[in-house]
């Protein structure tokens, strides 16, 4: 019989399960004594604020992902947690108690930059490192701790992208609508800078406090409705920025014209928890949000989020998860990463070395001796976090890009992004990067503004007020045709007229919207001028007119308080003077047409060769003979004008007296030219300046004016035939129209001006003041017909003394040959000198061998051989 073992499988069950038990226990217990717990302080907001309780919730959620996927860590951070409850000395106070009594590694918070200011001051203290991944102020850098990290974006990196959209849309003009707090007032300086590096004024800065009453946010809204400006930049907290904006709808500010552009931190809170009547009160404003790429993590994440916040706070309904709290979550992961790299071998405090009689906290707070390690690992550390590339630079979060938004219905509608390196872009492709930039709205996509119209609103507006502009006007006797301002004593009414106030008419209706405007002389109650033209400009700057129109030219000193349009008149100055008749018609005028050299210049002809160049001289005579005829003539039909004064220089050391416009800038270009003060005369109408002139200098008048162009012109309409313009021409600006500085009327203005010098509009409103102009001759280009000399025809008598040198030559050569005979040295008692008269003798004899002499005498032979009529023959004698 077989032997049987019993088996016993519940032996071997419970055998096997309590050896699995015993090793599991085991292996908890050797790594239980190989975590090392860390403290980490978390000073947040958390009684009334939905963001702290937000944040709290992401960095326990951090913590518990990181270490389920880093279970070989031997650092475990371990959260204390104070609420800060929204107030700067209970964050100071939370900090404090987390630094002297709890001896934390680190503290997370705290919320705001006011808060943050104080902990960072006490963390460096202790060298104990402070993260904040919401106080954003750019004046905590100004602290420069190293132990302060900044885990969110810095208020002044998003200020380029608000510049780069108001360049883009071409606004000159914004206005800032902040919270009076720190964070609120850290961001302006860098927003104005921003600003007026794209070309862009801050005319005015509206502030508001944190505790103000609907009606004074209503008050400040219509103060900002009575000026120009209709681009706002609103930077406050999300609770103030919900009444700003409910007000601003209830009073008509959301809409058409009007341009609203959010920052960060109100964009990101609105359009993480959107809500109706929030969103409703902003339609068509622009948002900026730093941009988080869409990831599977992210949506994985955001989904459990929503779950695991719910339960642990079932009484707050609809809460979204937004940036903070995806910061908050990276920014833990950062710390425990961190904690692990830096070690654990110091992570005690060294206590504050003092007096026993000591009693502030401050002076009994000990120092981090893991302090310098951990800022150390901080500072390096570099992972891919929930927003995407996370790394410190000198404590400071590497920017991202921004998202711009455009608020449409209950939500948001991304229209592009902005760049540091870019700029404004359309999209972002997968790999993050660009596509191309060319700076300007078309790089966006469509906007639909306040009030739902898709055109670009101009970025201000005349004020509601009904207030019309104030056109100062100049006042002045002379030179009406430029502004003519007449008074109706009857009806106390004035009348303002003239070629630059219609060319301003006609500019202002030339642009894309209607103007409302009135004129105001510039004059005493009495009709007399205010003032100088200087004066006049120096009203638009304090603000008693809102432009200038007149003959009022640009220069650099008035740039200085006012902004010009483009010039819609010629530009320079000039120098006029008298014109005299440079011949004199008397009984030898004859004589004028040549030189006394060209009148001696005649040849009489008794060479033997003459005969070689008596063309070529019959040629040279003949040209004379016309050239005599046609200069003559000229002297005698032709008026010969020329300028009394060339050289401004001459005046000058002449003493001569000169004029100049009364009340016009070019007594400065006189005196500065080298004038006696002494020498300058005045002159206020076109006919006064003629009077002066007349005179000359000697006579109570002036010698030459200075003018600029568009005067000088006029006045030689009238008097062409008096005086001429001299050289050279002062350089200037031409006749401008002034607004005030940044006026964002300027360039619409001056694109006007442009359009209308290029067209036939600007002819006839020249036309209608100042006539055609005459048929007067261009005294710059008249000729003066000077008297002909030898120098005119060097020429032919090169030629003519070629041909009769030549002559000479072969002459000579010939009769030296024939009378060699008499130079023959036969006698040798005769004398040289007689040799030499005797040669003379015979050279000054007639060539009876001559042409000549041979017909001379042939006539002789031929009439001694015919009887003289009359004359007795003498075979009949």
């Amino acid at each position: 019989m077989k032997k049987r073992y019993p088996s016993k499988p519940a032996l071997s069950f419970f055998s096997l399960l309590f050896l699995t038990i015993f090793f599991f226990e085991m292996g908890m217990a050797k790594n239980s004594t190989s975590i090392i717990p860390v403290k980490v302080g978390v000073v947040l907001d958390l009684d009334n604020d939905l963001d702290g309780k937000i944040g709290l919730s992401c960095i326990n959620m951090s913590l518990s992902d990181f270490y389920d996927t880093h279970g070989d860590y031997k650092t475990r951070l371990v959260l204390i947690t104070r609420d800060s409850k929204d107030d700067v000395a209970a964050a100071a106070a939370a900090a404090l108690d987390l630094i002297k009594n709890v001896e934390v590694q680190a503290i997370i918070g705290p919320t705001t930059s006011r808060q943050a200011n104080f902990v960072i001051e006490l963390g460096e203290k202790a060298q104990v490192p402070i993260i904040s991944f919401s106080a954003s102020s750019p004046s905590l850098t100004s602290i420069r701790s190293p132990f302060f990290f900044r885990a969110t974006q810095n208020d002044s990196t998003q200020v380029n992208a608000i510049s780069a959209l108001v360049q883009a849309f071409g606004w000159r003009e914004a206005v800032p609508i902040y919270i009076d707090n720190e964070y609120g007032q850290g961001v302006i300086p860098y927003l104005t800078d921003a600003l007026q590096a794209v070309d862009a004024r801050v005319p005015y800065r509206s502030v508001i406090s944190p505790s103000a009453t609907d009606d004074q946010i209503v008050s400040e809204l219509y103060k900002l409705m009575t000026m120009q400006t209709r681009v706002f930049i609103v930077h406050m907290f999300p609770s103030l920025g919900a009444r700003v904006f409910a007000k601003a709808k209830e009073i008509g500010m959301v809409s058409e014209g009007y341009v609203w552009i959010m920052t960060d931190g109100l964009t990101a809170e609105f359009f993480s928890s959107p809500n109706a009547s929030v969103t409703n009160t902003m339609q068509g404003a622009l948002g900026l949000t730093p941009y988080v790429p869409r990831t599977k993590d992210l949506e994985t994440f955001r989904v459990r989020w929503k779950r695991k916040f719910q339960q642990d706070n079932p009484d707050i309904v609809d809460a979204e998860l937004n940036i903070f709290g995806l910061r908050a979550y990276d920014a833990a992961t950062a710390l425990a990463l961190a904690v692990e790299k830096a070690g654990t071998a110091n992570l005690g405090f060294q206590k504050a070395n003092v007096s026993s009689n000591s009693s502030t906290d401050l002076a009994t707070v000990g120092v981090s001796l893991n302090g310098p390690n951990l800022v150390q690992a901080l500072s390096n550390i570099t992972f891919k976090g929930l927003t995407g590339e996370y790394l410190f630079d000198n404590g400071q979060l590497q920017s991202s890009a921004f998202q711009i938004i455009n608020v449409n219905g209950n939500g948001g509608r991304e229209i592009g992004f902005w760049t540091s390196t870019e700029g404004i872009v359309k999209t972002l492709n997968s790999t993050n990067n660009m596509t191309a930039s060319s700076g300007s709205n078309s790089d966006l996509s469509t906007v639909i503004w306040p009030g739902d119209p898709t055109s670009v609103p101009k970025g201000w507006e005349i004020p509601t007020n009904g207030k019309k502009l104030r056109i100062g006007v100049p006042v002045k006797d002379g030179f009406r045709e430029f502004v003519k301002v007449t008074r109706d004593p009857s009806s106390n009414t004035t009348t303002v007229a003239g070629y630059s106030v219609d060319v301003f008419n006609a500019v202002v209706k030339a642009l894309p919207y209607a103007l409302a405007y009135e004129y105001i002389p510039f004059a005493k109650p009495d009709g007399e001028p205010a003032g100088t033209y200087n004066d006049l400009i120096y009203q638009v700057h304090l603000k008693n007119f809102d432009a200038v129109v007149g003959d009022t030219t640009i220069i650099f000193n008035r740039s200085q308080y006012v902004d010009f349009t483009l010039p819609y008149t010629e530009s320079g100055v000039s120098m006029i003077v008298p014109i005299v008749d440079n011949n004199s018609k008397n009984a030898w005028v004859f004589l004028r047409p040549l030189t006394w050299d060209l009148w001696v210049t005649r040849e009489t002809v008794v060479s033997n060769l003459s005969r070689a160049v008596v063309i070529i001289w019959c040629f040279v005579v003949l040209i004379l003979t016309q050239s005599y005829t046609a200069s003559l003539t000229s002297l005698l039909t032709v008026q010969q004008l020329r300028p009394t004064v060339t050289d401004v220089h001459e005046l000058i050391k002449k003493g001569e007296y000169v004029g100049y416009q009364k009340g016009s800038f070019v007594q400065g270009i006189l005196l500065d030219l080298g004038f006696d003060e002494s020498k300058l005369i005045m002159y206020n109408s076109t006919e006064h300046w003629d009077d002066l002139l007349s005179k000359g200098s000697g006579n109570g008048g002036i010698a030459a004016a200075f003018d600029e162009v568009p005067f000088t012109r006029l006045f030689l309409s009238k008097y062409c035939s008096k005086y001429a313009v001299i050289d050279p021409t002062f350089k200037t600006d031409g006749f401008g129209f002034a607004f005030p500085k940044g006026s964002p009327l300027v360039p619409d203005v001056s694109r006007a001006v442009l359009n209308m010098t290029e067209g036939d509009k600007m002819k006839e409103i020249e036309n209608a003041w100042f006539g055609k102009q005459s048929n007067c001759p261009d005294s710059s280009n008249s000729v003066t017909s000077n008297s002909l000399s030898l120098k005119s025809f060097w020429g032919l008598f090169l030629i003519t003394g070629v041909a009769s040198l030549l002559a000479l030559i072969i002459f000579m050569v010939m009769f030296v040959y024939k009378e060699r005979k008499v130079l023959r040295p036969l006698n040798s008692r005769i004398s040289i000198g007689s040799k030499v008269r005797n040669f003379f003798r015979i050279f000054i004899q007639r060539d009876l061998k001559s042409h000549t002499f041979r017909k001379s005498g042939l006539n002789d032979r031929n009439g001694s051989s015919l009887p003289s009529m009359g004359a007795p023959s003498p075979s009949a004698s």
